[in-house]
Order: C-alpha cells, then structure tokens, then sequence
C-alpha cells in the first residue's frame, strides 16, 4: 500500500486530546467561551467515508453525529447508488473520490478518522491504509474477510494506537450489561452449551456461479470494487448486495450476523479461541441423486459446531452451535413450554448453564432468563436518554467519536465495547465456522473415478496462536485468501 503519512497527525491529535495552543499567534477557543451548545473546531473530528452506499451511510452520518463532526471526505466505488447521491448532497463541502488510496494521499493531512462499509473482501486493505497512516477505524462487521487478517488489524491498531471499533452495533446495547450481571452473579451457574440461530441468508446461496454480464456503468469502477478479489466480469449478482453469498468477496450468513449474536456469549463468558470446530452443510438438487456442487459459493444452510476451553469466568467446556438458513435448535431445558423463541425464532440465542438459561434477540435485545426451578427475569427497558433524544444504533459510532478525540487508550478508548482487542479474535472465531464449511465442500475424486471422496468432513483441530489447523493441513488455505496483485495486505 502507500507510504505511511503521519506527518501533521501528532499536532491535530494534541488539539483534539488537550486543546493545546497550535502556535503563539493562534489558539483554540474553549467551548465555554463560545456559549451553550456551540462546539469548538478543536473539538471535531474530520471524518473520512470509504464505502457509504449502504449500511456505510448510516455509518458515516452516525459519527458526524449532527454537526459535532466534519465529514471532509467521501470515497465510494459506485457513484450512481442513491445512497451516494444523498450523502454527497447533505456533505456538498466534501470532498469526492472513488479510490480510497487516492484519497487517503490527498486528503491524508486533514484526515482525523475514517469509516469502512465496503464489501467483506476490502475491509482489511483499506483499514491496514488508514491505520499505518494514524487514522482511527470505524469497520463494518465482520472485521475481515479472513482470520489472517483480522490478527493482523487487532496487531496493527496496537502497533499504530489507533482508536478502533467494529460495526456491531449490538455490543453498545446496555441490556448486554444485564446478561453479564446474571452471569456473574451465578444465576444460570456454568455454561455447557451455546445455541445461536439465524434466517439468513435472506439472498440466493447455493446456486451456480453468475457469468459476466455486460459492461458496469459509467459510475461504477469494477477493478476498484474487485479490489484484492480474484477478477472476475461484472455482474449486478454480486454488486451492490448479492456479494456476501460467494467467497470471493464475502463471509456467507456467519459473516453477516454471527459477529451481532455470538459477541454476546464472548462478552458474558469471556470466551477466547476456540480448539475445534467441525460443520455440516445443506445440499441443492436441480437433477435426481445428483447434488450441486457449487464451492465458491456459501450453502444455502450450514450448522457448525464450536468448542471453547473453559475460561476464567466460566469454569466450563463450552460447546456453540450456530444455525442458519432458517434452521433453529430444539427447545432448550428450562426453557418452559409456551415461551416463544426470542424475535419470534428467527434470529436468537441461547446460554444454557447447570441452573438455567438465558435468551436474547440478535443484538442483546429484550433478555430473558429462566432458572432450573421455574423463575423467570426479564432485563429492564433500556434506559431513556436525559434529552428524550436516544443516539442510534445505541450510540455505536458516537461513542467511538469521543474515543478517538480522547485517544488511545483514554478511558474513552478502554471503554469501548468492540475495538479490535475484542472484535479481532471474536471475528477470528466467527470465521473458523466459515473455514470448517470450506473444508467440508472440499472433495477428491476416487481412483476408480466414480465419485467423490470428502476428506474435510471431520472434527478440525485449531490452534489459535499459530492461526492453523493441525489435523488437516488442506483447511489451511482458508485461512488466508489470494491477493490480487497490487492489492496485497502489509505485513
């Protein structure tokens, strides 16, 4: 990637940080000066948007926070998205790019933080481009595309002390407290078993590969949007949405929503990595007895199991199991008969311990807990906001704003819900049920040449340091991807 420019980024930090003088001739007026509600230019962060289209517009906007941040940049691939149109329209001073390298060198000097809601496949580069130049990192979920690179985002944000946070908004909802207050107070007693579910994909998987289709408009720059990806033609199959179904660019129904569910039993339990992890798949028939087989695509349903060692909160082996495409588990104990599934058995959880259990929705919303002897606990409402105005998305983006105009490792910093100490190995761990489901698609031919031999479906052992599987060494390339030339990730 480009040079790393830190140039003018110490003294922006100290106005930020201090709201020290700049020089002998100028200075930073204190906001109380100013007036009430007036905030000082020392106290915003200039903003950069990478991806803004989609969620990316709630992303950027959450963080300019209505004014108490500038927006200086706008970088996104496609031009011609509506959600482009608007935000270019609501920020008119910012400036415009459609590669993230350019304008990271243009607009480098003037730069405090940047946000990425791109596609899985470009997370890494470009927050690796942001970090090694001191910006601090807004990154959609889930982290990366890869385990590989989420170790090397979670060592870069230390080596660069960057203020970071990972798009899963459900871990600033503080209901998730009440779930660690349960816990620690040893109302459902050790852990054993974890049960998430989802209806995603709520997109086609499992289906063949699309074949090009046309040329992309004039506002769109497909190499740019391919980024490190394998190249392939365009194709309105993959862009602007329909991308996460396919391994080249994305992470399946696991990379969608298993950073929102399974970061609430890491966050209660304190889970670390995993040691093994093993996984079935949904077939597709199109033709009698003869299954599809499609591997650069996600299935159209998967389950996979995941154990955990037992940690310093819960004294306990802990075995996950993650459901998707519609497929939830059977009703737990102590889950008491007539108790409907959290969000109706679409997307859930279920921590079942030796005394009882506790359910939430995807985002730690409305939970539940049912002890061994009949209680029932519901978690308070969550608390209204003093000005009757709640931040959105419980106040993910805002919070690390103030972290990063505090520093890293501020109080502020520390206390965030999901910066990259956390969010790397979480995502780490959501992505081992993506590599267990590769590993399962994998196939041989038998000798004889009349049909296959699955050597990937069996129980994997993980390493979690070393980031390798030790009993299957073929699983291993799915650990990290292929980059694209020009688009490798520094080390």
């Amino acid at each position: 990637m480009q040079s790393s420019d830190k140039s003018s980024q110490p003294s922006r930090r100290q106005f930020l940080q201090t709201g020290a003088l700049a020089a002998s001739s100028f200075f930073i007026v204190p906001r109380h000066v100013l007036g009430k509600g007036f905030i000082a230019p020392s106290d915003k962060l200039n903003l950069a948007a990478v991806g803004f289209g989609g969620k990316g517009s709630g992303d950027i906007n959450n963080s300019f926070n209505n004014g108490a941040n500038n927006v200086v940049a706008l970088c996104d691939v496609d031009w011609g998205l509506p959600r482009v149109k608007e935000n270019f329209a609501k920020h008119e001073k910012a400036k415009r790019y459609k590669d993230f390298r350019e304008m990271l060198d243009k607009e480098g000097k003037t730069i405090d933080a940047v946000t990425v809601s791109t596609a899985d496949h470009t997370h890494a580069v470009i927050a690796m481009a942001a970090m090694m130049r001191g910006k601090h990192v807004y990154v959609q979920k889930p982290l990366t595309h890869n385990i590989y690179e989420a170790r090397m985002l979670t060592e870069a944000a230390r080596k660069y002390k960057v203020v970071t946070q990972m798009g899963n908004q459900g871990s600033s909802n503080p209901q998730q407290k009440t779930m660690v207050e349960w816990f620690d107070k040893g109302l459902i007693g050790k852990v054993h078993e974890i049960q998430i579910w989802t209806n995603r994909p709520v997109w086609p998987q499992g289906i063949p590969v699309p074949q090009p289709s046309g040329e992309p408009s004039a506002d769109l720059d497909w190499d740019l949007w391919l980024g490190p990806a394998q190249k392939v033609g365009y194709t309105p199959a993959y862009h602007p949405f329909k991308w996460r179904g396919w391994w080249n660019f994305g992470a399946g129904a696991l990379g969608d929503i298993g950073c929102h569910i399974m970061d609430i039993p890491f966050r209660v339990l304190g889970l670390g990595y995993p040691t093994e992890v093993e996984s079935s798949i949904s077939q597709v028939f199109l033709k009698d007895w003869t299954p599809e087989y499609n591997p650069e695509g996600c299935p159209p349903a998967s389950h996979v199991e995941l154990k955990f060692p037992a940690s310093a909160k819960n004294k306990s082996e802990v075995k996950m199991v993650w459901s998707d495409g519609g497929l939830r588990p059977f009703r737990p104990d102590f889950l008491p008969a007539g108790e409907a599934y959290p969000e109706g058995g679409e997307n859930g959880m279920f921590m079942v311990g030796d005394k009882g259990l506790i359910a939430c929705g995807m985002y730690g919303d409305d939970p539940k807990l049912y002890t061994k002897d009949g209680k029932k606990m519901e978690a308070p409402a969550k608390p209204k906001p003093v000005d009757g105005k709640p931040w959105p998305e419980n106040g993910h983006q805002i919070l690390w704003t103030e972290a990063c105009k505090a520093g890293f490792n501020s109080k502020e910093h520390k206390g965030l819900t999901s910066s990259f100490d956390f969010a790397g190995p979480l995502t780490e761990s959501v992505l081992m049920g993506n590599l267990a489901i590769r590993s399962y698609m994998l196939r041989t031919p038998k000798a004889d040449g009349k049909g296959f031999t699955y050597p990937g479906r069996q129980r994997l052992a993980w390493d979690g340091k070393n980031m390798k599987i030790t009993n299957f060494d073929e699983a291993n390339q799915f650990v990290k991807r292929e980059y694209r030339q020009g688009w490798e990730l520094p080390a």
